[in-house]
Parts: structure tokens; C-alpha cells; sequence
């Protein structure tokens, strides 16, 4: 879960039958990219010049595009860099079959790919949306130029007790009665309470940000699929991980070909730090960034850090992409 926002500047009216507006940092653009039976909000943010290799980005539950602002701004000048709204969250509507599954939202992020004709792209992705990268990556190769997971939703034995009530939504019945539970909570007590859960430290969230967080807290709770997509989407991950055999994710992990960056947080009460290893020994050839005081969500705590060993990974993709040319020429 990755629900907190940064701050923007300006205010975006949403696709129709939306409720509210949801905030463009400077520089951002929003647009739809409608589907059959699948309409996404993509953020885009134009890079400094023309010829950067493109880069998708995607959030983790209860999160949006929102979450990728700060990142994508330090990396105007290194990719052309979209983060998309997953069905039933940000500004994207429910997707028609209402399938929140970890595969339907890889369908719908490869969908997106192949209607764009972007790929292939630097794919990063957050908690839920580093299973979802981390699927596409493995299935379409092809659409994938370099993978970059911080936080990644994957399996785990034991679940950290911090993340029992995000596991809990999954089972039937439970999201109406925490829905009822928590109706006379403030948004700024929601806030602060998802804050607490996914930031190593939430007092390095300015007063500005925090209003920007609420507001969006309130847009989303007037959502009226907001517990549906929530409560479907946590029994997704949770699918995910009991299926085995070649559609398991660790064994995805495995097939996966491009370079990866694997970022992990000391502080993370969603996905524990010590599948920090087992990751690296999965994703053959990867790279393991640990910060020790990073929660769930680096990419937002400590943007510049993450910008540098993403650019890094590049660097090193980009040698290698030489090499290979050069081996196929001899």
C-alpha cells in the first residue's frame, strides 16, 4: 500500500464520472488511454529533450501515478517517463470485468505497451506494482529494456504483523466491516495512519505535503468503488502468492532478462527487508540497493538516492547493449 501523495501545484479535472480533481505537479501532463474494457489515466512528464528512451512507472495498492512525481522530475533529463493509474485507482476507472488480479493488472500494463508502441521501456514498479513489473518482465521480454522493483509484493513466509491488516482486506467480508469501522475517522487520522505505515519516517513530510495527501484521502473515500478495488486488489497479492509452479512469482523472477535494480527498505512495514537477499539471488545478474531508513515507498522518501542507482543501472545496461551489438558484429 502506497496511498500517501506528494505535493503539486495544480489541480487536473478527472475523466468523466469521476469525483473531484487530482493534482499535476509542474510539468506534468495527464491523459486517458482508453482500451476495450479498460480505460487508463497515464501521467506523463516530457523529457528535456527529445530521443530518451521511454520508462513506465507503476504504484502500489491504494497508490496512483501521484507517487512518482518527485522521481520523475529528477529523471526528466534521463528517460521519457510515464506513470500509469492501475484500474480502480488514481483517476483510472474499474476495469470492466472488475479482475484485480496481479495477472489482469500485468494484462492491462502490457496492454498499455502495445497500444503506445513505447516499449521497450525501463519498467519500475512499487509493492503491488513491482509484482505486476515483475510478471511483465518475465511474460513480454520483449517490453521490457531494464526493471526496477523497490519494495516489490512478493511472496513471503512470514508476513510482518504490520502488514496482517493490508492481507486481511483480501478475505471476504472484511473490507465492508473495516469500511464501518473506521467511518468516523477523520482524512487526516487515515492519513497519518497510512503515513505511519509507509514511510521510515513520516516527519519527512512537509506540512504542504500533508495537505495534499488529505485532499486526496477525501477524493478517494468519495470513490464508490474505493473499498471494492482496495478489498479485490490485496486478494489479488494474495492469490499471487499461493499460486506455484511457472506462474509463481519467485519463479518468474527467475526468467526475467533485463538488468534489474532491486531497492529495499530497512524501515519497511509492508514487505520485509530480509527478502531482500532472496530477491537478489532470484533476479539473476541484479543490483541491491538497501537503505536503512527507507519504509515502503523510497522512491518518494528518498528520491535522489533512487534517481542515482536507477541511472546507474542504465549506465550499466546501456554498456552492455554495446557489447552485444559489437559480439553480433564479430
Amino acid at each position: 500500500m502506497s496511498s500517501t501523495e506528494l505535493p503539486g501545484v495544480r489541480s487536473a479535472a478527472e475523466p468523466s464520472g469521476l469525483v473531484g480533481a487530482v493534482r499535476v505537479a509542474d510539468g506534468e501532463r495527464l491523459r486517458t488511454a482508453s482500451l476495450p474494457g479498460l480505460t487508463l489515466t497515464v501521467r506523463s512528464r516530457p523529457p528535456v529533450r527529445e530521443g530518451l528512451a521511454p520508462a513506465l512507472f507503476v504504484h502500489g495498492l491504494g497508490g496512483s501515478s501521484q507517487n512518482w512525481s518527485a522521481l520523475m522530475a529528477l529523471l526528466e533529463d534521463t528517460v521519457d517517463g510515464e506513470a500509469v493509474d492501475l484500474p480502480g485507482f488514481g483517476t483510472s476507472p474499474p476495469p470492466a470485468d472488475r479482475d484485480y488480479s496481479v495477472t489482469a493488472m500485468a494484462r492491462a500494463v502490457i496492454r498499455h505497451l502495445d497500444a503506445a508502441g513505447r516499449g521497450p521501456v525501463h519498467l519500475v514498479g512499487n509493492s503491488l506494482g513491482g509484482a505486476v513489473s515483475t510478471r511483465v518482465a518475465a511474460v513480454r521480454p520483449d517490453l521490457v529494456r531494464t526493471l526496477t522493483l523497490i519494495s516489490p509484493a512478493l511472496p513471503e513466509l512470514r508476513v510482518q504483523r504490520s502488514a496482517v491488516p493490508t492481507a486481511l482486506l483480501a478475505v471476504p467480508g472484511v473490507a465492508p466491516l473495516f469500511a464501518r469501522l473506521s467511518r468516523d475517522l477523520t482524512a487526516e487520522q487515515r492519513t497519518r495512519g497510512v503515513m505511519g505505515l509507509c514511510y521510515g519516517d513520516p516527519s519527512r513530510v512537509t506540512s504542504e505535503g500533508f495537505r495534499y495527501a488529505v485532499e486526496e484521502t477525501e477524493r478517494r473515500m468519495r470513490l464508490p468503488y474505493f473499498w471494492e478495488a482496495l478489498a479485490r486488489s490485496s486478494r489479488g497479492i494474495v492469490d499471487a502468492y499461493t499460486l506455484g509452479g511457472q506462474h509463481g512469482l519467485w519463479r518468474q523472477a527467475e526468467r526475467v532478462l533485463a538488468p534489474t535494480l532491486l531497492v529495499y527498505g530497512g524501515r519497511d512495514q509492508l514487505v520485509s527487508y530480509r527478502m531482500a537477499h532472496k530477491a537478489a539471488a532470484s533476479f539473476r545478474g541484479s543490483r541491491l540497493l538497501c537503505l536503512p531508513e527507507a519504509g515502503h515507498v523510497a522512491m518518494m522518501e528518498h528520491p535522489e538516492v533512487v534517481a542515482s542507482a536507477f541511472r546507474d543501472l542504465l549506465g550499466t545496461a546501456g554498456q552492455n547493449d554495446v557489447r552485444d551489438d559489437e559480439d553480433g558484429r564479430g
